[in-house]
């Protein structure tokens, strides 16, 4: 606000002196010019009739001549002042609509706006920095788990983007660079509600800045950091990153995944998923020699997970010096010749995983006319080619905006669920292809809500106070309809987290201690009801034994007093 402040005064410095000045002159010298003879005496106005004159004249509004008709020598001196106020008035006005239309106030405007929508945030927020394709992905499905979330982009269309977007939260965004520590506190990073931030730019130098302004300023705040260069990413763990995400490493983990243990990726995807989609059934790739077009960061991550799951693997690289592949076949993989060096007739599988959307159609295109029965991946770089990637129907495509939004829900949704898939990662499949079953049975094929509790005063109330009190309650009393204490609820408590030991699907009947962590997995139905749960001792009595206790002191009383003469004497 002072910013905008003292811009005013610094662009209205000049107009406003010319209006006090030739005001000061106007009413000075109508105030020396002798007037008409009033009894046989020269009449002269004062100071303050020459002033409210003169206002009503410089603004063109004109109340006559007043408080009597003026002498010839005054309507001279009017005649002069008119066109020196006016004109000076004018050249304010002029000066006060060129301000307004000033790049540099409406910036200072929208950031000051930005500031204070920022502070009225009244519910835990994440700081997203860049809304590209993957800022842009990652919002709307913060969104859609209600969560709120503020954004920093560089670019004014992309804001304008966001402003258009049918968001149920309203969305404080601000065209500025994130990389400036201003900017980061103007979002909030000193915000009590502030739940963490997300270097989501495509630049890995600005990612790296922001961590470090972020860890330097608030180092309890979590950190999430994109990143393609190993070097970067090496400097941010320096920094204390919370989690650096790679997507090319993290595909490369997903496909051999998909090879192996496609349960786990199933899992992965679905918990992380948009409330609401329906997650597709994914493809299984298969097993033999495969066919890697391009050795950059993606290419290599690939080969290395590929081969990690003893798969035999040829590659293909334009560049050999630049990627640093010693064994390879020089090429872009455009050529028929190329392919046929590479034996992609004898291939079950080809990725093309150059940077160049338009390079890795044309590779594919070219390997299926080869071998038709191809399983193809193919790597998306830009979200504007997506008709073009759609229309070829590739076995799979890879987009790294969609890898990242991912693996920055596990992390925001809660750390219970990011430490949960982490842990599910090293689980048999069978086990992952076991607990989907179970889940599709209770919450059906959408992508279900996934949040975690923690046993306390503060988020579960009531639970805290009757565990005080001797009680004991078990996960499934927390699984149970408020309304009904024979039906369970639509949930599924996926991790017991109790002194830092996590208990992967915990049973039933365990007992709930103080200080649990529990992560949950269910309809939003089944939220709500929990909620009432755990902040309702009433509700949790009744689903405990089945005794309704009255609400008020009295009838308290009077239950007690009846259930003392029904006692046998």
């Amino acid at each position: 606000m002072n910013n905008i402040v003292f811009l005013i005064l610094r662009r209205m410095r000049t107009p406003l002196i010319a209006v006090i000045i030739s005001f000061g002159i106007a009413a000075g010298g109508l105030t020396l010019m002798p007037g008409i003879a009033i009894d046989g005496k020269v009449s002269y106005l004062s100071l303050f009739q020459a002033f409210y004159i003169i206002s009503y004249t410089a603004t063109t509004i004109g109340f006559g001549e007043v408080p009597h008709e003026f002498s010839t020598a005054q309507r001279l001196w009017m005649t002069f002042s008119i066109y020196l106020t006016v004109i000076v008035w004018f050249y304010a006005i002029g000066t006060i609509i060129t301000l307004v239309q000033d790049a540099n106030l409406k910036i200072a405007v929208r950031a000051s706006r930005f500031a204070k929508s920022v502070k009225r945030i009244s519910d835990p927020f994440y700081i997203i920095c860049g809304y590209g394709e993957t800022g842009s992905l990652l919002v709307n499905a913060l969104d859609r788990k209600n969560m709120r979330a503020v954004v920093i982009e560089i670019q004014q269309p992309r804001i304008s983007e966001l402003e258009l977007e049918d968001f149920q939260y309203d969305i404080p965004a601000l065209c500025a660079d994130a990389r400036l520590p201003d900017t980061l506190i103007s979002a909030g990073i000193k915000h009590p509600l502030c739940a963490g931030v997300a270097a989501l730019t495509n630049n890995d130098h600005a990612n790296l800045a922001i961590a470090i302004s972020v860890k330097l300023i608030n180092p309890s705040l979590m950190v999430l950091g994109r990143v393609e260069n190993v070097d970067t990413a090496a400097n941010m763990a320096s920094f204390g990153t919370d989690h650096i995400i790679n997507p090319y490493k993290l595909f490369g983990a997903q496909l051999a995944m998909k090879v192996h243990a496609l349960g786990i990726y199933l899992l992965h995807q679905w918990l992380t998923g948009v409330p609401g989609h329906i997650l597709q059934s994914p493809v299984c790739p298969p097993i033999g020699k495969w066919v890697i077009c391009g050795y950059g960061r993606f290419g290599k991550s690939v080969v290395k997970n590929l081969q990690r799951a003893h798969i035999t693997t040829v590659i293909v690289e334009a560049n050999p010096k630049l990627t640093e592949c010693e064994h390879c076949i020089l090429g872009s993989g455009t050529e028929a010749g190329i392919l046929e060096e590479a034996r992609v007739r004898d291939a079950v599988g080809i990725v093309a995983g150059t940077d160049n959307d338009i390079t890795n159609l044309s590779i594919v295109i070219t390997a299926r006319e080869m071998n038709p029965d191809l399983f193809v991946v193919i790597r998306k770089n830009k979200r504007h080619n997506d008709l073009l990637f759609e229309h070829f129907k590739a076995d799979i495509s890879m987009q790294p905006s969609n890898i990242i939004a991912h693996e920055c829900l596990a992390h925001m949704i809660s750390p219970l669920l990011a430490q949960f898939l982490n842990l599910a990662r090293h689980q048999t499949n069978a086990w992952a292809n076991q607990l989907i079953a179970h889940l599709v049975s209770i919450v059906g094929e959408q992508v279900p809500e996934t949040w975690s509790v923690t046993i306390h005063a503060h988020s579960a109330p009531a639970v805290a106070r009757l565990i005080a009190q001797g009680w004991s309650i078990s996960l499934d009393h927390l699984a149970r309809d408020p309304g009904n204490r024979d039906i369970k609820l639509d949930l599924v408590p996926l991790m017991l987290l109790r002194d830092n030991t996590p208990h992967l699907l915990p049973d039933p009947t365990i007992h709930i201690k103080h200080q649990d962590h529990i992560l949950f997995c269910g309809r939003s139905s089944a939220r709500s009801a929990l909620s009432e749960i755990l902040n309702t001792s009433k509700i949790l009595i009744y689903i405990i034994n089945g005794e309704v206790v009255p609400d008020s002191y009295v009838w308290r009383w009077l239950c007690q007093k009846f259930k003392k003469k029904q006692r046998p004497s």
